[in-house]
């Protein structure tokens, strides 16, 4: 990358873009919602069932000015959804200081490993065992959202309830291709601790991006 071109993405002027498209938020809180989702590329968490393993090298992704990013982001929505990759490796704070100054609620995906940038109505912390969230993002954490891959995830999801805020919501959700074998005992544990609940990746099942 040009070394002007860096300083610009250092900063947060410019960010390594994999797609954004207009959508129904399919997983959590805001399941059911019509939004538009900003990829960013980046992520060196490394979960070995992640579903888009070619947002991980951010090199692979044009480096796209923040600006323009939000031009087309305000055509189709007022919900923004910033995920990944994991965003939070770069700098949110122009981003979400142009979307606020359009009026659009900023909603943000994250694992949480990296300091918490930007300004953000929503904050889904998705935590990972290879790579543990901030404190800050646990403290702001408006919903946590766990992958049950297998049965050890409901300790990871004990463990990582006890850290965040006491209204955040708390979410587990099935590792999309094990979701015949753990969706039962899901619905097992999150009736025995009625303190959780069961998020879908429904978009999956509409066949929607």
């Amino acid at each position: 990358m040009k070394k002007e071109v860096q300083l610009l993405v250092d900063k947060g002027d410019m960010l390594p873009l994999m797609e954004a498209f207009y959508t129904i938020q399919g997983e959590g809180y805001h399941k059911g919602t019509a939004a538009y989702f900003i990829r960013i590329g980046g992520c060196d968490v490394g979960c070995h069932w992640c579903d888009v393993k070619e947002s991980w090298n951010a090199n692979l992704h044009p480096p796209t000015e923040t600006v323009k990013i939000v031009e087309n982001a305000k055509k189709y929505s007022d919900t923004i959804v910033v995920t990944g990759g994991e965003p939070l490796m770069w700098d949110m704070t122009i981003l979400t200081d142009q979307l606020k100054n359009k009026g659009l609620q900023t909603h943000i995906e994250t694992s949480g490993a990296y300091k918490l940038t930007g300004t953000w109505d929503w904050i889904c912390l998705s935590p990972k065992k290879m790579k543990l969230p901030t404190k800050e993002v646990y403290n702001k954490a408006d919903e946590l959202k766990v992958i049950v891959y297998n049965k050890d995830d409901f300790r990871f999801a004990e463990e990582q309830a006890a850290k965040v805020n006491k209204d955040c919501i708390l979410y587990l959700q099935p590792e999309w291709s094990k979701r015949d074998k753990v969706v039962p005992e899901i619905v097992d544990y999150v009736m025995a601790n009625p303190k959780w609940k069961v998020s879908l990746q429904t978009h999956k099942y509409l066949n929607i991006p």
